[in-house]
């Protein structure tokens, strides 16, 4: 597949991070296909979600519509493409195994990059147990992938950029204070939502990252959340005041919330207060996507906080159930 097009279908394209994913993939040339579910006739009235479908039409993606339920529908549109590109949420990850499933019996597939792009989920060893429910769904779906025999390559995205901008500084408001998880000291890998797309586009075709884990760790998007206060407060010339929240008090929310509202607490203990994604060195042969396409440009943090001061993009959250 190196150097050639691809055919590439997308699960999840018209979420956070599938949109993305689709637009990268017709940028690099690959015909492009979507699976989604049907958008009932009573929602087609300003509803985003068909109109980022009429936008990926008119970019010449094509588009099947069923539900991950449908094995048959499932296994005749896979055998149409080459690579699956997943990016389903958090509550639909264990639906992979359906695509697992359909792929194997499909016979066509010659990649498969499950959902995950954040930590690195076989190096995460302190996640509080919520968000450890999280990632042992991910390694389950790392382990059925590979017993179905299928090539996979597996995106470790680290934290995105856009998100925790949002999240963290929330430009578009311009506030007094800030909340800082813990001591602020933690290193964190901050990776611009687009730029993840397009990484990952390039490991899914890319017969070196076939069956391995690639990380996504550019040196210039490396910071501490309270280093990352300091450039905004330099770039907008206004003194934030920090808020800390100490970890214990985050512990607490995280064994006393009620499910799914303490699992968002318990990720930023893991990326902020333990700083996991930058708690293990790569290694030689580790594979890290700045280092294994150095002609892409990546968006750093000082060029995408420049963005913000012209237009904030204001993000929605996450969901987990």
């Amino acid at each position: 597949m190196d150097g050639e097009k691809s055919k590439i279908l997308v699960f999840g394209a018209t979420g956070y991070l599938g949109k993305y994913m689709v637009k990268a993939s017709v940028a690099a040339g690959h015909l492009t296909y979507v699976y989604a579910r049907p958008v009932p006739l009573d929602h087609h009235h300003d509803n985003p979600k068909l109109d980022l479908l009429k936008e990926f039409e008119a970019m010449g993606v094509t588009i099947s519509y069923g539900e991950l339920d449908e094995h048959e529908k499932l296994v005749s549109v896979l055998q149409q493409v080459e690579v699956v590109i997943s990016a389903l949420p958090v509550p639909q990850h264990l639906d992979q195994l359906k695509i697992i499933s359909a792929m194997k019996e499909a016979g066509t597939i010659k990649r498969f990059v499950p959902s995950e792009y954040g930590n690195e989920v076989d190096r995460t060893a302190s996640a509080l147990p919520p968000f450890e429910a999280l990632l042992a769904n991910k390694r389950k779906i790392r382990r059925a992938a590979e017993a179905a025999g299928l090539s996979s390559t597996y995106v470790a995205g680290n934290s995105f950029l856009a998100y925790f901008v949002d999240y963290l500084l929330h430009p578009h408001e311009k506030p007094s204070e800030v909340v800082v998880y813990g001591t602020g000291q933690a290193k964190v890998v901050f990776n611009y939502e687009k730029d993840v797309a397009a990484y990952t586009v390039k490991a899914a075709t890319d017969p070196r990252v076939a069956n391995r884990v690639i990380i996504y760790r550019p040196p210039a998007n490396i910071a501490s959340q309270s280093e990352l206060i300091s450039a905004w407060e330099k770039k907008t010339g206004r003194s934030l005041k920090r808020v800390h929240v100490p970890e214990e008090e985050i512990i607490k929310l995280s064994e006393t919330l009620p499910f799914p509202d303490n699992i968002p607490v318990s990720i930023l203990h893991n990326i902020f207060i333990k700083g996991e994604q930058m708690a293990y060195e790569l290694k030689e042969e580790d594979l890290e996507a700045s280092k294994l396409y150095p002609d892409y440009n990546y968006t750093t943090i000082d060029q995408y906080l420049e963005m913000c001061l012209a237009n904030p993009l204001q993000t929605k959250l996450a969901a987990f159930a």
